[in-house]
C-alpha cells in the first residue's frame, strides 16, 4: 500500500492509499478518515460506497463526515467504483463500465478480468484496512450513494452478520427492475436473469436474506426516483419481511451531495450507536 495525500483534519487524518488488486488486476485508490483516538486503540469502520461516474473522491472532499467522525470515533473508507487503467475496458456512456462497477463480479467479455468489485469490497480491502489501520472488524457498517447504495445493501444481504448496521443515500434498491440496472447486469452478467437475483436488494430479500434494521434516506425532488431507484420496491419488500427499516422521504431534496452531506451526520451517528461497543478508549 502506498500513500497518495495525508491531511490533518478534525484532530484525525485523512489519508488518500493506492495499491495493486489482485481481484482487479489493477491500481485500485481509496480514501480512510482515521479519527482522533487513544494509542492502541481499534475503531468501527463505516464503509462508502460510491454512485455511478464517482471515485473515491467525491465523498472526501463533498460528504462533510469528518466532524462527525471524529465526534463518535468512526473509521470512514471509501472505495472507487470500478477498476482504473489504459487497459480496462470501457463504455462511451456514463452508466457502464469505468465508473460504474456496480459492486458486481463480472462474467461476461471483456470485463470478467478486471471488473471484480464484489470481491474487492467484500474481501480484498477488507484485509487491507484491518492490516494497516487501527480498526477493528468485528464492529462494521456499511452506506452508499445510489449505485453505492445498492452495493452496500446487496454486499450487507448476502454476508449476515459481517455489518453491524446497514444504511443508503437514495439507494438502487431492485436493479431487475431499472434501466440502469438491466444495463449493467446484462452487460456485465449476460442474460440469465436469475444471476442478477443476488445483485438485486429487493430479490435477495424476497429470497431470504434478512438485515437486523435499515435506515434509507430518499430525496423528493430526485429526478432518478420514480424510474430508476424506485424506493417504494424496497418499502414494501422491508415490510413483508419484516424488516425494521426507517425509509425517510426528504422534502424537496435532489440526488447531488447536497443532499448526501445535509443527512451524513444522522447516518453516522446512527451507524455509531450501533457501533459503540469496542475499546476505542
Amino acid at each position: 500500500m502506498e500513500t497518495v495525500a495525508e491531511n490533518r483534519a478534525f484532530g484525525g487524518v485523512q489519508g488518500v492509499y493506492s495499491h495493486a488488486s489482485a481481484e482487479t488486476g489493477t491500481e485500485m485508490t481509496f480514501s480512510v478518515f482515521v479519527p482522533p483516538h487513544q494509542p492502541g486503540a481499534k475503531l468501527p469502520v463505516l464503509w462508502y460506497l460510491s454512485g455511478l461516474t464517482c471515485t473515491h473522491s467525491n465523498v472526501t472532499e463533498k460528504g462533510e463526515f469528518r466532524a462527525a467522525c471524529a465526534e463518535r470515533g468512526i473509521i470512514f473508507v471509501a472505495p472507487d467504483t470500478s477498476p482504473r487503467g489504459e487497459d480496462v475496458p470501457d463504455d462511451d456512456a456514463y452508466d457502464f463500465g469505468k465508473g460504474a462497477g456496480f459492486y458486481v463480479d463480472a462474467v461476461q467479455a471483456p470485463w470478467a478480468k478486471t471488473f471484480r468489485m464484489r470481491s474487492y469490497i467484500e474481501n480484498e480491502l477488507p484485509s487491507l484496512i484491518g492490516k494497516h489501520f487501527p480498526a477493528d472488524m468485528e464492529r462494521q457498517g456499511i452506506t452508499g450513494h445510489s449505485m453505492g447504495g445498492h452495493g452496500a445493501l446487496t454486499i450487507a444481504l448476502r454476508n449476515p452478520g459481517r455489518f453491524t448496521s446497514v444504511s443508503a443515500f437514495a439507494p438502487i434498491v431492485s436493479p431487475m427492475n431499472c434501466p440502469w440496472g438491466e444495463k449493467a447486469l446484462s452487460g456485465y452478467l449476460g442474460s440469465n436473469r436469475d444471476t442478477w437475483r443476488e445483485y438485486d436488494a429487493c430479490a435477495l430479500i424476497e429470497d431470504g436474506a434478512r438485515l437486523p434494521d435499515l435506515l434509507v434516506d430518499q430525496g423528493t425532488a430526485d429526478n432518478f426516483l420514480k424510474d430508476e431507484l424506485k424506493t417504494g420496491l424496497l418499502a414494501l419488500a422491508c415490510k413483508k419481511a419484516d424488516i425494521p427499516a426507517q425509509i425517510r422521504m426528504q422534502d424537496g431534496y435532489d440526488h447531488s451531495y447536497y443532499f448526501i452531506s445535509t443527512f451524513m451526520a444522522d447516518h453516522i451517528g446512527w451507524h455509531a450507536d450501533r457501533l459503540k461497543d469496542g475499546d476505542e478508549g
